[in-house]
């Protein structure tokens, strides 16, 4: 059981290094947040997942039944708030006149 809650935890640490180059790599404000809305949700929800599961393979009790219980509810508002804020943060840019980036046409002669 702990094996399984370290795949969870690395996985979740895998996706948040992958949004954070993402962050760095993409050249726009849209695919940016692209980038940190995807990776971070999912990167916390396997990492809390992980520790949900440790907390449990450390010795099923009614305590840590209900802590885990309660981090999977934490990690369920997240995976719902977060890319609703995102989406939130995306519209008001959009409407306040942040134009996506478009590939620069080659000079051609």
């Amino acid at each position: 059981m702990t094996t399984f809650s370290v795949i969870l935890i690395i996985s979740g640490l895998f996706f948040f290094t992958t949004g954070t180059i993402g962050m760095l790599r993409f050249p726009d404000f849209y695919t940016r947040i692209h980038s940190a809305s995807k990776c971070d949700t999912l990167g916390v929800f396997l990492l809390l997942a992980g520790v949900s599961v440790y907390n449990i393979a450390d010795g099923l009790t009614l305590s840590s039944l209900l802590v885990s219980i309660k981090i999977m509810l934490i990690a369920f508002f997240i995976f719902v708030a977060n890319p609703t804020a995102c989406h939130a943060i995306t519209k008001a840019a959009f409407e306040a006149g942040v134009m996506p980036w478009k590939k620069p046409e080659d000079n051609k002669l």
